[in-house]
């Protein structure tokens, strides 16, 4: 992209949490299984079905908020999020607005070798929908489109950053820090091929040096570290492009086609009104106590950022190396435990990175 223009990426980050039963209702969150068989009358959105939240996804909640250096809202509630598509059985969403449990933390990662924050605006709990099954490749080229409810009401965090990206390179780092922050806190899997984390990418353009943002396109439910780069190198060439040439950018709703490696119109993007959000009246609001906060923080493991500083400054390793070896949380816990067992940090570290890969 010409240097004339800076790009700028917002991204909201989704995860299904790692409970054995959905958010409110005790159907199984297990993937797979054969199509509308993990369902009841609550998660269906059936007349008189009533909910009752998953004390588990509150406590994964307040751990996440915690790793990313959130404040805690100690009194928050659910919403229902109004708007129609066929893979939401309610036509609303029971989501969080106005009051979410986590808001005002950052993340810190590293491009190039230079560590740059990325502010995160707030964590909201809500459910998950159903998923559209289509005829062909995408949603653009098919004829049909069946629709299957296993995952709806499956307990989602939304991670929204601040509009902080600069890069595809930046969004790829920040969605993959992330995702191993969820892996050690182990609230989620983070299996991007099954859907268990995704992204959806807000991206606009705008004159290097302005301080205003530029209209924004948002392409929806990204699930692989390569497409989230891809998307944003693309989304931004091609707003530039048509900038460039006379063109008007409109806000609106992408879908993101991996085969052709490019991002195509779905629908005009919603506005934050057109949702009429209004507070969700089968639920109570949530009242978190000082005591539990820090209950669950007592609880949290050591972090990948923290275990690269003890494997440099205890194990004398190169930080290139800590940084592999503590990407997964298991593949440190072997290091930590061999290590405890008598081998030699150095000796154990290259076996690892070597044979043992």
């Amino acid at each position: 992209m010409s240097s004339k223009y800076e790009t700028v990426v917002g991204l909201e980050v989704h995860t299904e949490l790692k409970t054995k039963s959905k958010i409110f209702c005790g159907c199984t969150t297990e993937f797979g299984g054969d199509q509308n068989t993990h369902v009841c009358p609550v998660c269906l959105g059936l007349p008189g079905a009533m909910p009752v939240l998953n004390k588990q996804v509150v406590e994964f909640a307040i751990k996440v908020g915690l790793a990313l250096n959130c404040e805690i809202l100690k009194f928050n509630k659910f919403d229902r999020k109004n708007y129609y598509y066929p893979d939401l059985p309610k036509n609303y969403q029971t989501s969080q607005y106005d009051l979410p449990i986590c808001l005002n933390g950052h993340l810190d990662i590293e491009v190039n070798g230079e560590t740059k924050r990325i502010g995160i605006t707030r964590i909201h709990m809500e459910e998950d929908a159903g998923k559209l099954v289509h005829s062909g490749n995408t949603i653009s080229d098919s004829n049909s489109s069946n629709v299957d409810y296993n995952r709806t009401g499956v307990p989602l965090l939304e991670i929204v950053s601040e509009p902080d990206i600069r890069s595809g390179a930046e969004a790829r780092a920040y969605v993959e820090k992330l995702r191993s922050i969820l892996q050690y806190l182990e609230v989620s899997d983070g299996r991007m091929e099954e859907g268990s984390l995704r992204g959806d990418c807000n991206v606009s353009v705008r004159l290097r040096g302005s301080k205003e943002f530029g209209t924004r396109t948002e392409t929806k439910n990204v699930n692989s570290l390569t497409a989230i780069q891809k998307v944003v190198e693309y989304e931004a060439l091609r707003q530039a492009k048509l900038i460039e040439a006379g063109g008007k950018v409109d806000q609106e709703t992408r879908t993101w086609d991996d085969a052709q490696g490019i991002t195509l119109g779905m629908r005009k993007k919603d506005e934050e009104n057109d949702y009429r959000y209004f507070p969700e009246p089968d639920l109570v609001p949530i009242v978190i106590t000082d005591e539990k906060i820090e209950e669950v923080r007592q609880s949290l493991p050591e972090l990948q950022d923290a275990k690269i500083a003890r494997f440099v400054s205890e194990y004398g390793l190169s930080r290139e190396d800590a940084t592999i070896l503590t990407m997964a949380r298991k593949t440190a816990d072997y290091l930590d435990a061999a290590v405890k067992a008598g081998a030699d940090p150095k000796t154990v570290a290259n076996w690892m990175l070597g044979d043992l890969s």
